[in-house]
């Protein structure tokens, strides 16, 4: 079996390659192959942790029988694609994702994913086989949660998702804005640098101290409108990217989000309940941009920056408000 590697398959390890490739292959019959000498490179064997560059010849010495049972036919979970799209290019797909969709697959619920959505439109565009050889699935750079709505990015090729996650990662050289409703009045500008721990039996995320397993988070934030109802409207920045760091972060503060059922104000949410029949966390990825500083393969995007306006139920809260002010 032999692959050619191209430019979008380059810059990963050689062992993370063929898990792809051979996706139904058990990771201890891989490394053992690695070990017998049953995988080379242009010729000679490779290190498991060797990094693949565009134009290598990698060679796998397999059986045919279990070739055909390590690359079974996948079938891809038809599902009709339910999203706006900001921007598409060859590399990257940028969405607008609706409350109530989980990113990814969770539990038992497979098939009624973004990610799947996009698989499927992009497959029915020719631009995505799932019996590919190479095994690439075009995947987020970064989540959301389910009841939160907003811009959500897609590295269409393995090389673009993976500067993609980088860039998510370090953060130096984009900008990823949220807006939100949250109780009370907050500050006109405000900082919140409070390290947060994940608990991993509750799933809760705390407010903790780096002695106590804390992990640096930070937040800024602008209000945008304050409300005689008693509530802020705002627009809030991750400088880090901690699980459920908006929600803790304005929590802790004492003005959570209006609707988070997790971290919130309890009677404020049965509140929006019955007065708008508003069962989700007033929280939206409303803003993203590359800066002019964007390096590597995805530099030509420096200054492109997307906007999601709020969506229809979020806006109608928001102006039922604005007439409460008068």
């Amino acid at each position: 079996m032999k692959f050619t590697i191209q430019e979008t398959d380059a810059h990963q390890r050689v062992d993370k390659f063929l898990r792809r490739a051979l996706k139904d292959a058990p990771v201890s019959f891989l490394y053992r192959m690695f070990r017998q000498k049953d995988v080379k490179v242009n010729g000679r064997k490779a290190a498991i942790d060797y990094l693949l560059q565009e134009g290598d010849v990698v060679d796998v010495y397999l059986k045919e029988d279990l070739l055909e049972q390590f690359r079974r036919e996948q079938v891809l979970r038809p599902v009709k694609p339910d999203f706006k799209i900001l921007y598409e290019d060859e590399n990257i797909l940028v969405i607008d994702k609706k409350k109530g969709l989980l990113v990814h697959a969770e539990g038992e619920e497979k098939d009624l994913t973004l990610q799947n959505m996009v698989l499927n439109y992009l497959s029915a565009k020719g631009e995505f086989d799932i019996n590919d050889a190479k095994g690439f699935l075009p995947s987020p750079a970064h989540r959301l949660d389910r009841n939160t709505s907003g811009i959500v990015l897609f590295g269409k090729n393995l090389l673009a998702l993976n500067e993609l996650i980088r860039l998510f990662r370090e953060r130096r050289d984009i900008e990823k804005k949220y807006t939100l409703l949250v109780c009370g009045r907050v500050k006109r500008d405000g900082n919140i640098d409070f390290p947060l721990r994940k608990d991993s039996q509750t799933h809760k995320v705390h407010v903790a101290t780096i002695k106590g397993g804390g992990k640096e988070a930070h937040t800024v934030y602008h209000r945008l409108k304050a409300y005689n109802a008693g509530y802020s409207l705002v627009e809030a920045e991750l400088l880090t990217g901690r699980t459920h760091q908006l929600r803790v972060h304005f929590a802790a503060i004492g003005n959570p989000i209006v609707g988070d059922a997790k971290y919130g104000d309890f009677e404020v949410n049965d509140f929006f309940k019955r007065m708008y029949s508003y069962r989700n966390q007033f929280l939206h990825a409303s803003f993203f941009r590359f800066k002019e500083t964007v390096e590597g393969p995805l530099s030509y995007l420096r200054g492109k920056e997307f906007v999601s306006p709020l969506p229809q139920r979020e806006a109608h809260i928001i102006d039922s408000l604005k007439r409460i002010n008068g």
